[in-house]
């Protein structure tokens, strides 16, 4: 069965906004560079991405993510392709570095 990985929601500063989310929340940040970080929760974690950089999206994680077409590498490990719903939602379908061969 797939599983929701993140869900992405766009920031305008991204440190301050990391430093919120640790601050209030229990949670631990699993991935940070310039453009977005990754907060890990207990059953998702949250993207916080710059409009510029990123959609708003929400990712699921799938071994079959390739049949949506060429998957694109990115700095984390993982792979992945964009999509929309038929209502016009980002979606993205990802493949952990794990699952890769």
């Amino acid at each position: 069965m797939d599983k929701i990985h993140h869900v992405a929601v766009q920031v305008t500063n991204l440190q301050e906004t990391i430093n919120w989310y640790k601050e209030e929340f229990n949670c631990e940040v699993s991935y940070e560079d310039d453009s977005w970080a990754l907060i890990k929760f207990d059953n998702v974690s949250l993207a916080l991405v710059l409009p510029e950089q990123h959609p708003m999206h929400f990712a699921i994680e799938s071994a079959e993510a390739e049949k949506y077409g060429d998957l694109v590498k990115h700095r984390d490990g993982t792979a992945s392709i964009y999509i929309k719903d038929p209502s016009g939602n980002s979606v993205e379908l990802l493949k952990l570095a794990e699952d890769d061969d």
